[in-house]
């Protein structure tokens, strides 16, 4: 084979390799959008965890059309499935995709970010996203996920950050309005991570809730600051919503038995945990003595109730110390 063929044949292939990089396809998945109202929608993910099988959908993401363009919350689990997410929301709309919402930043809500940067969306955030993007956190979830979600995510996979980070200091909400619908993005950072937001569609009373909303089940609370969420589920009675979406799990209409749920277990896990360590038990010992009977038969319980009352049994000896 001559040298000017060889080098036609290497160009292909950087012009190939660098296509692949910069916009990920969807490999066959298609999703189909769940309308919830009459613009707004969202994607659900299957139950548990990542994994090859699920080819990593297993939270929720969601979008809503308006006049001037789609707004789209959170972007799943890997840069196919952000691919899928955007066809779906092409097969709904013309519109074009204007802005990705970032809930929080864990790997199963972001690796579809790229996706979307490649068709030109602009990414907003908390600015407390920041630090997890600068974290070994951050690098030591890709290669893990990486590894247990190949070829899902690969060595192409890469961690998005925001275009826009946004700055709460003195307000609660960022308000905007796209065509004639009126949003609301709220801060709650610190319930579940430390750079959580809402999206309130005020039109329509839906709230996209990440991971700080969960439906007719037990939440996963493992490290998050019970105090702060606590508080946020109070923002949430202020608001009340018609319908949340939240980051795993159906759709919820019944939002105040779902929050009083929520706000019911934290309180449990904060006032025997805080009791063990008040009276300086052992975390062994105060799980075996506390009466989980009230929540045992809830969906998720045995998967996430012995991290939860570590995480917070940590928290509350924090807390007894005054830091």
């Amino acid at each position: 084979m001559g040298q000017p063929i060889l080098r036609i044949l290497a160009f292909l292939a950087l012009l190939w390799a660098g296509r692949a990089a910069a916009a990920p396809v969807a490999d066959g998945l298609r999703l189909e959008p769940i309308q919830v109202s009459p613009h707004v929608y969202y994607f659900k993910g299957e139950a548990g965890v990542a994994s090859a099988a699920n080819k990593g959908f297993m939270s929720n993401a969601g979008f809503v059309v308006t006049e001037q363009g789609v707004v789209v919350y959170d972007a799943l689990a890997t840069p196919a499935l952000g691919v899928a997410m955007i066809e779906a929301i092409r097969r709904v709309t013309s519109q074009p995709i204007r802005t990705v919402v970032v809930g929080h930043y864990h790997a199963d809500h972001i690796y579809g970010l790229q996706a979307f940067r490649a068709i030109g969306a602009e990414i907003i955030a908390h600015q407390a996203g920041q630090l997890y993007l600068s974290s070994d956190l951050a690098q030591q979830r890709l290669a893990q996920r990486r590894a247990e979600l190949y070829p899902w995510v690969d060595e192409q996979t890469q961690v998005v950050a925001a275009d826009r980070w946004l700055d709460f200091t003195s307000r609660r909400s960022i308000p905007f309005t796209l065509g004639q619908t009126r949003f609301q993005i709220i801060d709650s950072s610190g319930a579940h991570s430390p750079e959580d937001v809402l999206l309130l569609v005020e039109n329509e009373g839906v709230l996209f809730a990440g991971d700080i909303y969960f439906s007719g089940r037990v939440p996963f609370v493992g490290s998050a600051d019970s105090r702060v969420w606590l508080q946020t589920l109070g923002i949430l009675q202020e608001i009340k919503p018609r319908l949340v979406i939240p980051g795993h799990g159906t759709a919820s209409s019944d939002t105040r038995r779902d929050i009083e749920l929520t706000k019911t277990y934290l309180e449990y896990l904060r006032l025997h945990m805080g009791q063990a360590v008040q009276e300086m038990r052992s975390f062994e010992e105060a799980y075996q003595q506390t009466d989980w009977s009230p929540f045992a038969q809830l969906p998720a319980f045995q998967a996430a109730n012995r991290l939860n009352a570590y995480g917070t049994y940590l928290l509350m000896e924090k807390e007894s110390l005054g830091q």
